[in-house]
């Protein structure tokens, strides 16, 4: 199929961070691009001043006259957050538009280049994005679909250089709705298999089968970068001429040795696959960011990136949005933003906090994602969390699920066992946190809206630090 065959590109869900890399993709190209989404974001608002017409009802009328009247010339792609129920969606299939996924626009546009795959139920938007910074970096023309806001790059599209369209590409493997399975890398990453997304796979069972199935579409001759904490059997399901390496902080073929944090920048050396990397400085705290960049630097390495060329592209990378963020830092108050949605991504994240600010009071603000999650992993919700000093808990972001009866998040917030805890309406966050700033360290966790919380918190925070001094 060739995509440009097309002139106007429709999006259903536009808004979402996968879509509107797409979306850019497209802009930058000079194709026609609008697109319906739910609600109005920063990044709708930065789509639209990019080219884009957006709108935020779910109405016919509001499809652009242009793309109805021209049915052959517009190529529809959608969201698996669409129910099949949208009116817009409807009226599109019943017309006979071409209407394609977003994970098979991404398999079209990927599948002539030399492709580098990053999949795991956790860690895939930073280490793919550490990828495509450390090539980007480097001057290796490369381009990039990333599952978040890159800081380095101020997107979540990276474009090669206009002379070399067959360039590298990196993506952001997504295993929802088996997305990933359009995919076929020359190197795969795969960062964790652990449990999820349980409202498609069923059982853990089903899901590591995808994985499966993911890495044996890894093209002959290629590699395998796997995680020691991933299913193992992905390894014998690789094609016989795939070259497996497992990595870890320590233990494994690819490890990295002498960790050590100090002032927020974690410290270490890297030894792997033809790689030895010594004394690399990476800005973004966490032990789990040290593995991402392990994996990130091997699979920069395989592809003829000096050891030198890696260890400033580490120096010089700045993370992703909401992964890690210290967003303030006001007198003797810490603000952190993060997009962790499971428990052991939100174990990960508060570990890291604890030991970064050692012997400081932490309080989370956490917003669940999904009935569906929150009742899968109930027990491991109540303790990540309380790792922390305090929890104040939001009500479940459905996204796109419906209630479930009985899941909600009083029944989390029964199941801490900490003792430090309230259960409140977002819209009363800000009320109650100018009331109580009796904290050190202060975490938004979740990946729903909790993110529209921030520039308020932040706000606050600066407007009560500056009348204190």
């Amino acid at each position: 199929m060739n995509l440009h065959q097309y002139r106007h590109i429709y999006f259903l869900g536009i808004g979402g961070i996968g879509m509107s890399a797409i979306a850019r993709w497209f802009l930058a190209k000079g194709f026609a691009v609008a697109g319906y989404d739910r609600t109005l974001t920063p990044l709708t608002k930065q789509l639209e001043t990019e080219g884009a017409r957006i709108h935020f009802e779910d109405d016919v009328a509001l499809i652009p006259a242009s793309f109805k009247e021209k049915k052959t010339e517009t190529l529809v792609i959608l969201t698996p957050a669409v129910p099949v129920t949208h009116k817009e969606r409807q009226f599109l299939e019943q017309e006979g538009f071409t209407i394609m996924k977003r994970s098979q626009v991404l398999g079209l546009l990927t599948q002539d280049q030399y492709l580098v795959a990053v999949a795991g139920t956790h860690g895939k938007t930073t280490t793919s994005s550490m990828v495509a910074h450390l090539l980007h970096h480097a001057g290796v023309s490369t381009s990039a679909f990333l599952g978040g806001i890159s800081t380095n790059l101020g997107s979540n599209l990276l474009l090669p250089h206009q002379e070399e369209e067959r360039a590298l590409a990196v993506v952001e493997a997504d295993e929802y709705d088996r997305s990933f399975l359009t995919l076929h890398p020359d190197i795969a990453i795969v960062t964790s298999t652990d449990p999820d997304h349980l409202d498609i796979y069923g059982e853990k069972e089903a899901l590591v089968e995808s994985f499966r199935q993911f890495v044996r579409q890894i093209k002959p001759n290629g590699y395998l970068l796997l995680n020691h904490t991933a299913d193992q059997t992905l390894a014998d399901a690789v094609d016989p001429t795939v070259q497996v390496i497992r990595y870890g902080l320590e233990g494994e073929e690819l490890c990295a040795t002498s960790v050590t944090i100090a002032e927020g920048t974690m410290h270490f050396s890297a030894q792997g696959r033809n790689l030895q990397l010594s004394q690399a400085a990476l800005q973004v705290p966490g032990f789990h960011n040290v593995e991402n960049a392990l994996a990130a630097v091997q699979a920069v390495s395989l592809l003829d990136v000096s050891a030198d060329e890696l260890r400033n592209g580490i120096a010089a990378y700045t993370g992703v949005k909401r992964r890690f963020e210290k967003v303030a830092s006001c007198g003797d108050k810490i603000f952190l933003d993060d997009y962790a949605h499971h428990p052991r991504e939100i174990e990960a994240f508060l570990r890291s906090v604890r030991a970064l600010y050692p012997q400081r009071k932490l309080r989370v603000i956490f917003q669940p994602h999904l009935f569906t999650r929150t009742r899968d992993f109930l027990e491991g919700f109540a303790q990540s969390l309380c790792l922390a000093d305090e929890v104040w808990l939001l009500e479940i972001y459905p996204a796109r699920e419906l209630p479930i009866a009985g899941v909600t998040s009083q029944l989390l917030f029964d199941q801490l066992p900490c003792q430090n805890k309230k259960l409140l309406a977002k819209e009363d966050v800000l009320k109650v946190l100018a009331k109580d700033l009796d904290f050190n360290v202060l975490a938004t966790v979740g990946a729903g809206d909790i993110d529209t919380l921030v520039p308020e918190i932040k706000k606050l925070l600066e407007e009560k630090a500056h009348v204190l001094e």
